[in-house]
């Protein structure tokens, strides 16, 4: 129904929709160039037309143009009527100095990398195996170590992704009885800085892979948190800091089996304070047809992790077979939730 005047709004035929989700890979790329060329930023100062942009972009204004009316066609930029592209809503996100920014993340979903792994989908459903290790020889985590710039491009997406989520992590979980918490795999620790600043009397531990720890400092001087975060490198895989009442990891679980995760799970309860707190925060995915982004990027980690988003019965198993118990799941304003868990 039409929320302003009661109608329905009128659907689109199937063979209308078909095409558009065809050609939706094309939108992707389309959106990955615009955020490659910083075009979200040059029309922020104000509204440029095709060859203002490729200009100083460096591109070929007739190609520009049909790439900025497909885009614009799904809201991302408008034309005006005098043939401008301007920001909206949704093109906000891809400037690069919001502080909801996804211009990152926008670009590491394009590169020819995932791209690759994308194409070798079929691979996946038939075999079972991950697609990406296929076409690189190796996993996703070896290829961002091994590959400098393909690891900062990750790392500054999962920043994008912290910068979306965190604030609604922090307002919806208490973390007034945790007097020291864990962020187990928390990149440059944007997170666990947002709840540092909100929870004064929070000592922290900034847990990650060693290439990622020594990037780490910045971000967490900036943000006036250094003094109270301890910076550790590790493999979660092996063991992680002990003695914390909480042990937080987001966008983590998801990347890993149900056996990779049980792992990293028993060494969290090994070294968790009796009365600790395991606080995952991923995506849940809601059972049936409902529509939900965690059912789309279900299919990256199918893909390049080889890992999964979980419905809420699967974390119950899933923390059952390593010790603990599923006490509550906690929505968030984000698409995030919180699951909570504690030890049997």
């Amino acid at each position: 129904m039409d929320s302003e005047n009661g109608r329905a709004t009128p659907q689109l035929p199937p063979e209308a929709v078909l095409p558009q989700m065809i050609l939706g890979g094309l939108m992707q790329k389309s959106i990955w160039t615009a955020a490659k060329l910083g075009i979200a930023d040059l029309v922020a100062e104000q509204p440029r037309n095709a060859e203002e942009i490729a200009a100083a972009t460096d591109t070929h204004a007739p190609s520009l143009y049909r790439v900025l009316r497909f885009l614009a066609m799904a809201g991302v930029f408008a034309e005006n009527f005098d043939g401008k592209f301007e920001l909206t809503p949704i093109a906000e996100l891809l400037r690069s100095d919001t502080p909801n920014s996804m211009r990152d993340y926008a670009i590491m979903m394009g590169e020819d990398w995932i791209w690759q792994a994308y194409g070798e989908l079929m691979h996946t459903v038939k075999t079972g195996e991950i697609a990406h290790d296929k076409v690189q020889g190796m996993s996703s985590f070896e290829y961002y170590a091994q590959n400098e710039e393909v690891g900062k491009i990750f790392n500054r997406a999962m920043t994008n992704l912290s910068l979306l989520s965190a604030p609604a992590i922090v307002e919806a979980y208490d973390f007034s009885g945790i007097n020291k918490l864990v962020d187990i795999a928390g990149g440059h620790g944007l997170l666990l800085a947002a709840i540092l600043k909100v929870n004064p009397h929070l000592q922290g531990v900034l847990f990650d892979l060693p290439f990622v720890i020594e990037g780490a400092g910045e971000l967490l001087e900036s943000e006036g948190v250094a003094a109270r975060t301890e910076k550790v490198s590790g493999d979660f895989f092996e063991n992680v800091p002990a003695g914390a009442d909480a042990y937080l990891m987001k966008h983590i679980i998801h990347d890993w089996n149900d056996e990779q995760s049980v792992k990293i799970l028993q060494n969290i309860r090994r070294a968790m304070n009796d009365d600790g707190k395991v606080l995952i925060a991923e995506m849940v995915v809601p059972e049936g047809n409902e529509p939900s982004p965690a059912k789309g990027l279900d299919l990256v980690m199918l893909t390049i992790e080889g890992g999964k988003e979980r419905t809420a019965e699967e974390y119950r198993e899933l923390l059952v077979a390593a010790g603990l118990s599923l006490s509550r799941i906690i929505p968030t304003r984000s698409p995030f939730s919180i699951v909570e868990a504690v030890k049997n």
